[in-house]
């Protein structure tokens, strides 16, 4: 039966996926399945189902034999894989089918269209919510103390009242509230969060990403510094909840903190730009007889200067050729993590109180980054204006096709190109005239790279820079080797 459907599957699909193409809004993106594609749907339903039943049979073979079956060809996750812009499609129609029959898709969440996570993610915060009673959630709070007043109204709010309905009201201003001053506060609060005299936040390289301040408990205003972070993370929970874009970007690493995904070593690019250049340079050189260096971390504390073994005897153990990748990943480590291992423990609890960490494992980094601060609009046009190029000239092949790939890609995937190129999806204000680099005002760059047609496109975010290979034979391999790095997730301390 299986195999019957497989190939009344294989059959159609193709030619259902083109009648997707000609219909979609924009190149790449995915169309609501017509009613001309429904009548498929319990098809693929079906393979779906006797998919999983045969995955099932085939883990419970391999279990007693110890065989490494795989359950032959017949898995509607291949199927998935070569035919996703159908199955998205059709996720589309109906998102319920990611809670149903098209289930196992979960564990594979690169084959879900972002938009088609979304929908599902609502759909289990919708859930949750019809579940339980919530009422309303009233606090009255003055601008210019939101901060420290939306904390002392809702710091002993049950994780369950906390998903209740929003009401706000400014001080000694009128107005009532029918979402527009929830929307405003949420907007004002999600400023707030990184004033200066708080200290709970530092600013990346890029200075538009934030991370926890290692020294914040300075702040002095009888509040334990951690309750504050414990509050900032139901905070943002809380946005997601009620469906609130903020205007709060964070550091590559916090958003990998909150998903349990393991960091590497150049998620510090956007912590400290030239101390990643620092740790990249030992992993590619020769450092014996050049760094004295062991397996310590120095902090300091308003001067106040001190050192901390990054594992046991470390201070004993020299740095070498042999062992710097360990180092690397150590000393990383330690600046993205240790040093405000608190700080991001508070933050996390908080947030888990109020959005379980299973709702957010269909995301990645990215992704998570869009889901809290919502797609950017980029103004492709602005971009190409602000471009500086080196190695390339605006009329060369190379640059003309990448222009029209641009205009072509999807809101999702643009704001995944400027995720790839500057650290972070928010635009600038001013427009990409005002894109910051490590050491002030660097605008968008392309550099010339040489190697095979088959190399990826390459990265620099702490200046702004994108390197494209000069030997692609033409637009259409070029745009399939930049969307595969734009999709192309990293994982882990992977040196040692």
């Amino acid at each position: 039966k299986g195999q019957a459907l497989w190939q009344l599957l294989a059959k159609h699909a193709d030619g259902l996926e083109q009648n997707l193409k000609d219909i979609a809004p924009k190149e790449g993106a995915v169309p609501l399945a017509p009613q001309s594609i429904i009548p498929y749907f319990p098809v693929v339903e079906s393979f779906a189902i006797l998919s999983t039943m045969t995955d099932k049979d085939a883990e419970k073979t391999k279990e007693k034999e110890g065989a490494d079956s795989k359950g032959g060809d017949l898995t509607f996750v291949s199927f998935a894989e070569k035919h996703s812009l159908l199955v998205n499609s059709l996720i589309k129609h109906d998102p319920s089918c990611l809670e149903e029959n098209f289930k196992i898709l979960l564990k594979h969440p690169l084959l879900i269209e972002f938009e088609n996570k979304c929908c599902y993610f609502r759909a289990r915060i919708s859930k949750g919510n019809d579940d339980h009673h919530h009422g309303s959630l009233r606090i009255c709070v003055r601008r210019d103390c939101v901060f420290e007043d939306s904390f002392h109204q809702l710091r002993h709010r049950t994780a369950d009242e906390m998903h209740g309905r929003l009401n706000v009201q400014f001080q000694g201003e009128d107005g009532v509230d029918a979402g527009g001053l929830t929307r405003e506060w949420y907007q004002v609060m999600s400023r707030a969060i990184f004033k200066e005299e708080l200290a709970l936040f530092t600013s990346g390289g890029n200075g538009i990403t934030f991370q926890p301040n290692p020294n914040s408990m300075i702040q002095n205003e009888g509040v334990d510094h951690l309750q504050y972070f414990k509050f900032v993370g139901r905070f943002v929970a809380k946005a997601l909840v009620d469906g609130q874009i903020l205007d709060a970007y964070f550091t590559r690493s916090l958003y990998k903190h909150l998903l349990g995904e393991p960091l590497s070593y150049e998620d510090i690019e956007a912590v400290d730009p030239d101390y990643f250049k620092n740790l990249k340079w030992m992993l590619e050189n020769d450092i014996e007889g050049v760094l004295d260096l062991t397996f310590t971390a120095e902090t300091d504390f308003f001067d106040k200067k001190d050192t901390v073994e990054l594992k046991p005897g470390g201070s004993t153990i020299a740095v070498t050729n042999s062992n710097k990748a360990e180092y690397v990943n150590l000393i990383a480590k330690h600046r993205m993590t240790n040093a405000i291992e608190l700080q991001i423990k508070a933050f996390l609890e908080g947030f888990w109180e109020i959005v379980g960490k299973d709702l957010l494992e269909i995301f990645n980094d990215n992704e998570l980054e869009l889901l809290i601060s919502g797609l950017p609009e980029i103004d492709i046009f602005d971009l190409k204006a602000n471009t500086e190029y080196v190695g390339y000239f605006s009329n060369s092949p190379i640059i003309k096709w990448f222009w029209e790939i641009l205009v072509d890609l999807s809101k999702e995937d643009k704001a995944r190109l400027l995720q790839f190129c500057t650290g972070t999806s928010k635009v600038p204000l001013e427009g990409f005239k005002a894109l910051q680099g490590v050491s002030g005002p660097q605008k968008f760059q392309i550099h010339k790279a040489y190697g095979e047609p088959t190399l990826l496109p390459t990265a620099h975010t702490c200046f702004n820079q994108l390197d494209l290979v000069e030997s692609y034979t033409s637009k259409e391999q070029m745009k399939e080797r930049l969307l595969k790095a734009l999709h192309l997730g990293s994982e882990g301390f992977g040196f040692v």
